[in-house]
């Protein structure tokens, strides 16, 4: 039994679209497909050889590979034996790694094999450390082959399903408590504000163990029976070669990996006129780029995707009709939240004026595992804080500054480092920035741009340009010119790295 009667499970997402299009292909990933009933089995199976390894209801799961069809049966299988799938960023090794198997108190890895040395390189107390594909043993081929077993399992939709750890941006990653109900009220507002449909023909190229891949995109388009694509990373040369050749209609991708794509040099080679939906969120995507990328494609309709883990991760969304009035919105709140913006009080701001968006939803997170003081920090006053300094309108869109442990103290002025990076992404030398404060004894923090250039230019004329477009005390204090910036596999930028990395 995978739910109980009156309850309704993330493996039934797939159950039922399985029930409903059973030979329509669902996943395509390398040389092999699988229509909506294999995938429905192969989850089946895998689940049973899961609790055949002595795991019960709420046991830890840990998945620490790249994408692979393995990779979605192994989080399926886990919902639907009742067991909690902890995502792992496949770029960790050592005590980075250990700090997530440990604080999730997780027993089993399903892994792929090139990682399984850097999982024996760890003292952690592991029972079993399984391959998820290319190996004997593997949890793919037991999914593959055999019957179809009834699982002792019962799963209701209020349990955990997932430890969804925080990006770790500006600290030590914390596990949010996802539940089965949480995801699918998420589930559900994706299908309505992005769109989605059993045609999208859609391309997935994100690391699936980041939640907007995964939970915003990948399930909802299982949930809604699209043909879903597959792709282990997410190279731009390929990403445009598959989009142009298969023709796909929707697509995803950070920020980031849409400025490498615009910035490829044969991006205009590629006839990508099939493509109707364009996707992009999980960090702030900078404007001039998205202005680039808008006349590039003019007939596209881009979605602006706007949230974070702890509610899985959908909070607002800017629709392609809404960007020609508000590109720079991250849109309104989706169907299952609702938000408010608050100053350190808890007072509603008046429209235009600055504070942090907070939320209440059930695609909430329960809280943060095994840190109730954090839990209670960010749920205070009913609301949940979701740290993030924005605007708000009459009409109710958001417009986001920053992060606020982002926010600048320059001089005791404030200054949102979006804003200076926007300035400088205008030159058209400039491929990448970011803009962190470093300690200073007379401005307090000074606004430090690191850039990574297209073609050679000095920091006196980056400087000279953003004076044309910025107050002075805005203007950056130095400029550090690097080949990349530091970021997780998600997109985001880790500015903690760049601070540390040039404080002194």
């Amino acid at each position: 039994m995978t739910s109980t009667v009156r309850s309704s499970t993330v493996s039934d997402v797939l159950r039922r679209s399985a029930a409903r299009v059973p030979g329509r292909v669902a996943l395509r990933f390398a040389d092999r497909q699988w229509t909506y009933a294999e995938l429905d089995a192969a989850v089946t199976r895998a689940a049973a050889h899961l609790l055949s390894l002595g795991l019960g209801k709420g046991d830890r799961v840990a998945a620490y590979g790249k994408n692979s069809d393995a990779y979605l049966i192994g989080f399926l299988a886990c919902a639907r034996a009742g067991l909690v799938h902890v995502p792992v960023n496949y770029n960790l090794a050592g005590a980075e790694l250990a700090y997530l198997l440990e604080q999730s108190g997780s027993t089993v890895v399903l892994t792929d094999p090139a990682l399984r040395e850097d999982l024996d390189a760890l003292a952690a107390p592991l029972k079993h450390v399984l391959p998820l594909r290319d190996a004997e043993g593997s949890l793919l081929a037991a999914a593959r082959t055999g019957e179809v077993p009834e699982l002792d399992a019962e799963v209701d939709e209020g349990d955990l399903v997932q430890l969804l750890y925080t990006s770790g941006t500006t600290s030590r990653p914390k596990g949010a408590m996802m539940t089965h109900r949480a995801l699918l009220h998420e589930y559900l507002s994706c299908v309505v504000n992005l769109d989605l449909t059993e045609n999208d023909h859609p391309l997935h190229v994100m690391p699936l163990y980041h939640s907007a891949q995964m939970h915003v995109f990948l399930v909802p388009w299982l949930m809604v029976g699209a043909t879903n694509t597959l792709l282990e990373v997410p190279d731009p040369a390929e990403i445009l070669r598959r989009l142009a050749a298969d023709r796909h209609r929707a697509f995803f991708a950070a920020p980031t990996l849409w400025v490498a794509l615009a910035n490829n040099p044969e991006f205009g080679d590629f006839d990508l006129s099939a493509l109707r939906k364009a996707y992009y969120g999980a960090s702030i995507m900078p404007g001039p780029v998205l202005e680039r990328l808008r006349q590039a494609m003019p007939e596209l309709g881009f979605y602006n995707c706007f949230g974070q883990s702890e509610i899985g991760p959908l909070a607002t969304v800017l629709r392609p009709e809404e960007h020609a009035a508000r590109p720079d919105s991250a849109g309104r709140a989706v169907l299952f939240v609702e938000l408010r913006v608050v100053d350190s009080e808890g007072n509603d701001v008046a429209p235009g004026e600055l504070g942090e968006v907070v939320y209440r939803s059930p695609q909430l997170c329960l809280g943060y595992w095994d840190k109730p003081e954090e839990t209670e920090e960010a749920f205070q006053g009913g609301w949940f804080h979701s740290g993030d300094l924005v605007r708000i309108d009459e009409e109710g869109y958001i417009f986001v500054v920053d992060r606020l442990k982002d926010v600048i103290n320059t001089g005791g002025v404030m200054v949102a480092s979006r804003e200076v990076e926007d300035a400088l992404y205008t030159h058209p030398a400039v491929a990448e920035v970011a803009v962190v404060g470093l300690p200073d004894e007379k401005w307090i923090e000074a606004i430090t741009a690191v850039v990574v250039r297209r073609e050679d230019v000095g920091a006196d004329e980056l400087l000279t340009h953003v004076k044309g477009t910025l107050s002075a005390f805005k203007v950056p204090k130095a400029v550090h010119f690097v080949d990349d910036l530091p970021r997780n596999a998600s997109g985001k930028i880790l500015k903690r790295e760049l601070r540390d990395r040039f404080a002194d």
